[in-house]
Protein backbone atom coordinates (compact mmCIF):
# COMPACT_ATOMS: atom_id res chain seq x y z
CA UNK A 1 0.00 0.00 0.00
CA UNK A 2 1.10 3.62 -1.05
CA UNK A 3 1.55 6.47 1.43
CA UNK A 4 -0.91 9.26 -0.69
CA UNK A 5 1.27 12.15 0.53
CA UNK A 6 4.44 10.37 -0.73
CA UNK A 7 5.47 10.78 -4.48
CA UNK A 8 5.94 8.27 -7.04
CA UNK A 9 8.78 9.08 -7.95
CA UNK A 10 11.74 7.38 -6.10
CA UNK A 11 13.91 10.45 -6.10
CA UNK A 12 11.08 12.73 -5.53
CA UNK A 13 10.04 10.18 -2.27
CA UNK A 14 13.54 10.68 -0.89
CA UNK A 15 13.59 14.00 -1.18
CA UNK A 16 10.20 13.93 0.56
CA UNK A 17 11.32 11.80 3.38
CA UNK A 18 14.62 13.29 3.96
CA UNK A 19 14.08 16.59 3.08
CA UNK A 20 16.72 19.13 4.75
CA UNK A 21 20.03 18.85 6.11
CA UNK A 22 18.97 17.74 9.32
CA UNK A 23 17.04 14.69 8.49
CA UNK A 24 20.25 13.31 6.55
CA UNK A 25 22.71 13.60 10.26
CA UNK A 26 20.20 11.88 11.93
CA UNK A 27 20.05 8.98 9.90
CA UNK A 28 24.31 9.18 10.29
CA UNK A 29 24.07 9.43 14.03
CA UNK A 30 21.67 6.62 14.15
CA UNK A 31 23.66 4.94 11.85
CA UNK A 32 26.32 4.32 14.82
CA UNK A 33 23.75 2.69 16.81
CA UNK A 34 20.84 3.50 19.20
CA UNK A 35 20.62 7.31 20.88
CA UNK A 36 18.89 8.67 23.36
CA UNK A 37 17.27 12.32 22.38
CA UNK A 38 19.82 14.06 24.11
CA UNK A 39 22.35 12.28 22.70
CA UNK A 40 21.17 12.62 19.50
CA UNK A 41 21.44 16.66 20.14
CA UNK A 42 24.91 16.91 21.60
CA UNK A 43 26.07 15.23 18.48
CA UNK A 44 24.30 17.87 16.09
CA UNK A 45 25.02 21.08 17.59
CA UNK A 46 22.76 23.98 16.44
CA UNK A 47 19.56 21.57 15.77
CA UNK A 48 16.81 22.73 18.06
CA UNK A 49 14.57 20.42 19.95
CA UNK A 50 11.73 20.84 17.95
CA UNK A 51 13.13 20.20 14.73
CA UNK A 52 14.94 17.00 16.33
CA UNK A 53 11.18 16.06 17.39
CA UNK A 54 9.61 16.74 14.17
CA UNK A 55 12.38 14.69 12.31
CA UNK A 56 12.28 11.69 14.58
CA UNK A 57 8.35 11.67 14.41
CA UNK A 58 8.31 11.73 10.48
CA UNK A 59 10.79 8.89 10.37
CA UNK A 60 8.94 6.51 13.19
CA UNK A 61 5.46 7.64 11.03
CA UNK A 62 7.13 6.54 7.64
CA UNK A 63 8.99 2.95 9.21
CA UNK A 64 12.46 4.40 9.59
CA UNK A 65 12.79 4.81 13.34
CA UNK A 66 11.54 2.67 16.09
CA UNK A 67 11.33 4.63 19.49
CA UNK A 68 11.55 2.27 22.13
CA UNK A 69 10.73 3.70 25.48
CA UNK A 70 12.04 2.17 29.02
CA UNK A 71 9.91 1.67 31.70
CA UNK A 72 12.56 2.93 34.47
CA UNK A 73 12.76 6.09 36.41
CA UNK A 74 13.39 8.74 34.75
CA UNK A 75 11.90 7.57 31.40
CA UNK A 76 14.38 6.41 29.15
CA UNK A 77 13.74 6.80 25.60
CA UNK A 78 15.80 5.27 22.48
CA UNK A 79 15.79 6.05 18.79
CA UNK A 80 17.21 3.52 16.13
CA UNK A 81 17.15 2.53 12.86
CA UNK A 82 14.63 0.12 11.38
CA UNK A 83 16.06 -2.19 8.87
CA UNK A 84 14.33 0.32 5.64
CA UNK A 85 16.36 3.06 7.72
CA UNK A 86 19.72 0.79 7.41
CA UNK A 87 19.09 0.47 3.78
CA UNK A 88 20.28 4.31 3.96
CA UNK A 89 23.66 3.05 4.84
CA UNK A 90 24.76 2.87 1.26
CA UNK A 91 22.69 5.69 -0.08
CA UNK A 92 24.84 8.04 2.62
CA UNK A 93 28.00 6.22 1.59
CA UNK A 94 27.27 7.20 -1.69
CA UNK A 95 26.62 10.57 -1.18
CA UNK A 96 29.74 10.98 0.98
CA UNK A 97 32.01 8.99 -1.57
CA UNK A 98 30.74 11.86 -4.38
CA UNK A 99 31.15 15.03 -2.49
CA UNK A 100 34.61 14.26 -1.52
CA UNK A 101 35.46 13.80 -5.26
CA UNK A 102 33.94 17.48 -5.49
CA UNK A 103 37.19 19.78 -5.88
CA UNK A 104 37.77 22.61 -3.62
CA UNK A 105 37.09 25.91 -5.16
CA UNK A 106 40.49 27.07 -6.27
CA UNK A 107 41.14 30.45 -4.33
CA UNK A 108 41.78 34.02 -6.28
CA UNK A 109 44.79 35.75 -5.56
Amino acid sequence: MTDPCLPECGVARFLTLLNGPWATLIVRELLKGPHRFTELRQALPGISPHTLTSRLRQFETHGIVIRTTYAEIPPRVEYRLTPLGEGLRDVLDAMATWAESVPAPETVP
